[in-house]
């Protein structure tokens, strides 16, 4: 059992990776805890004070919900792709990360901001 749970670890770590390098990020940032979450909230378009959020109860249900929806549109993907990355991480992130056809198509969160 232990050495599937660490398969299945590595093989996030590494898709992780593929989708910052893709995003151009480091790829290096999916194995550092807390900064993984701050090149997301680049790679999506969100503040990256959004990552204290993830510290909140409740709030950070609700942040990761809609953080794997911008995630996955970021790469071209619909919602309902996201929708499948929350419920499946550990075969959606390997899919996208080792698709030849997905693209960085960037931010999407900033689109949705509005111009001041």
């Amino acid at each position: 059992m232990w050495l599937i749970s660490m398969a299945v670890s590595v093989l996030l770590v590494v898709s992780l990776w593929k989708l910052f390098t893709k995003a151009g990020k480091p790829g290096w940032a999916a194995i550092v805890p807390v900064y993984n979450i701050i090149v997301m909230m680049e790679i999506i378009g969100r503040p990256t004070w959004w990552t204290v959020l993830y510290f909140v109860p409740v709030a950070n249900i609700v942040v990761s919900i809609i953080n794997m929806l911008d995630f996955a549109k970021s790469y071209g993907k619909s919602a309902g792709y996201g929708v499948l990355m929350i419920f499946f991480p550990y075969i959606m992130y390997p899919i996208l990360a080792f698709s030849t056809d997905t693209k960085y198509v960037g931010p999407v969160a900033l689109e949705a901001a509005p111009v001041q």
